[in-house]
Parts: C-alpha cells; structure tokens; sequence
C-alpha cells in the first residue's frame, strides 16, 4: 500500500510526496537532518490531506498531477 499525502508547513506552504509509512515519513519530516530539506527549514509540518493507492505506479500518477496543481486547487482538494 502506498500513500500520497500534502502536508503543511509551518510557513503555511504545501509538500507533497509519497510514502508506504506515513507515521514514519512524518517523524522524518519533522525531525531528520537527513531528508527532507524544503521541509526541514518550514518545521513544524502536519498531514492536512492523504489517500491510499495500491501500488507506487498510481501514487506517483497522482503526485504528479497534484505537484501541478496551483495552491488554490490544492487547498479546495484537502477540504474535500
């Protein structure tokens, strides 16, 4: 199982990735020095919006397309 998932930063921008751990991937974002950089300086994040796919081909489709959203659209998808 694999999730996609947009958090969002302290500064109040939006990142999205993907990950198979979202508790994990959380802690990563928030406490290590050795990933995530754009999040690491925006510290603390939270997970505002997340959805299961059930293999990495079809959540990186769908990061992809999210990643080309304008902030707008982002924020009217996490309020779905």
């Amino acid at each position: 199982m694999y999730y996609l998932y947009i958090l969002e930063c302290a500064d109040n921008t939006l990142y999205t990735g993907i990950t198979t751990d979202l508790n994990r991937r959380l802690e990563e974002h928030n406490s290590s020095k050795l990933w995530a950089k754009y999040t690491s300086l925006r510290r603390p994040v939270k997970i505002v919006y997340q959805a299961e796919f059930e293999n990495r081909s079809e959540a990186s489709k769908e990061e992809y397309r999210i990643k080309a959203l304008k902030r707008e659209d982002k924020l009217k998808l996490i309020k779905k």
